[in-house]
């Protein structure tokens, strides 16, 4: 009985030393899955503006994010995980983008961030972003500060502001323009420190004398008094760095004042609803843009847009057309994580793309460049409110 007794005893202790190993193995198994992904799913997180005075750019932008997933996910995601986007409003407001980001982060959980909008609202998460190891691809906004220094947790894909500039300035002198001026925002808005780099940059580049430099608050702008003072300067050519409404609302009362001067204005403007809200105050207004146009169906990016846009009803804009190309390189990026993804993994795959063309537009990455994209190119509203190239 006593033999008996002992063999029960060394069985029961050898049960228990497989269970011990098995709950050891789940829990490191559990301990080296990264948050916000599943065996079936990768949730990521977007703090944006659906309200507020960029809401319909946002709503072209995300329209056309949300048909290149839903694409993939139809055919089974990546690496057998659907892509999940959970979004939070943050009214186009700094200090609600970084409590966004702090929900997305720390209450649900999300793998990455992706497509902030504006240059004051991604700036204000990169504190959270860093504080948590988390990475954040494709911001819309062109701000030097998310290219240099080169932050870890920044994959920029649209070109720089400041390089959009240039090109406006590049394409006044080249039409024998010189008497150019500026309206930008205050200098204490990361928006407006670039519209003054980059016109700096730009001038100096040419070899021309800015005729004049106007800054306003970004809130609650005196349009009139605005209008007037750049009217007064008797310019040829005039460059706004500005957003949204305060963009349609300077030209409309330039345009009302009589003001004759060519207008440029930039790609975080272009919108379709920016050139029908404009009126007959946009025609001829020129607008750098960070895409190529998303009509362009003799490209390979062209063509899988406008299936991608035909399938779920996504406006075929330039804005939408950004949308799309952020969320192929997203995809791009859990493709290269590998089957197992990790934070770490995300960004490595992301540094390793080299020349990766998405069907018409270069893409490239590395441990210290993560700028993306440098394509920049010029379109006009024609008389009928279409952009032409």
């Amino acid at each position: 009985m006593s033999k008996a007794r002992d063999g029960v005893r060394i069985l029961h202790f050898f049960r228990q030393i497989v269970v011990a190993a098995m709950l050891l193995s789940c829990a490191a198994f559990a301990a080296s899955v990264e948050e916000g992904v599943t065996d079936n799913t990768i949730l990521i997180g977007q703090t944006v503006g659906l309200t507020g005075t960029i809401a319909g750019a946002v709503k072209e932008m995300n329209e056309s994010a949300h048909a290149y997933l839903s694409s993939v996910n139809k055919q089974g995601g990546v690496h057998g995980r659907r892509i999940e986007l959970r979004i939070l409003d943050d009214k186009f407001s700094p200090a609600l983008a970084a409590a966004n980001a702090e929900t997305l982060i720390k209450k649900e959980h999300v793998f990455a961030l992706f497509q902030s909008r504006g240059t004051p609202q991604t700036e204000a998460i990169l504190p959270i972003l860093a504080a948590n190891n988390v990475p954040l691809v494709a911001p819309s906004t062109g701000g030097e500060m998310f290219h240099t220094p080169v932050n870890r947790w920044v994959f920029n894909v649209r070109a720089k502001y400041q390089d959009e500039i240039v090109k406006g300035i590049e394409h006044f002198a080249g039409a024998g323009i010189k008497n150019i001026g500026l309206l930008t925002y205050d200098k204490d808005d990361p928006l407006g420190s670039d519209g003054v780099a980059g016109f700096s940059k730009g001038m100096t580049a040419f070899k021309l004398t800015p005729a004049i430099i106007v800054l306003f608050p970004r809130l609650k702008p005196d349009f009139n008094a605005t209008a007037a003072k750049l009217i007064a300067a008797n310019l040829e050519a005039l460059i706004v760095v500005s957003s949204g409404e305060n963009t349609v609302e300077i030209i409309k009362a330039i345009h009302a004042q009589g003001g004759k001067m060519r207008i440029m204005t930039m790609s975080n403007n272009s919108t379709q609803k920016f050139a029908s809200d404009l009126g007959p105050a946009g025609r001829g207004v020129v607008m750098t843009q960070v895409t190529p146009a998303p009509h362009l169906v003799s490209s390979v990016l062209g063509q899988e847009f406008k299936a991608a846009a035909a399938k779920t009803g996504a406006t075929a804009s330039y804005a939408a057309m950004e949308g799309f190309v952020s969320a192929k390189v997203l995809v791009e990026g859990l493709r290269r994580a590998g089957r197992n993804p990790t934070r770490e993994s995300f960004i490595r795959g992301l540094e390793a793309m080299q020349k990766v063309d998405l069907g018409g537009l270069m893409v490239t990455y590395g441990p210290d460049d993560h700028t993306g994209s440098e394509f920049v190119e010029l379109t006009m509203i024609g008389k009928d409110g279409q952009l032409v190239r």
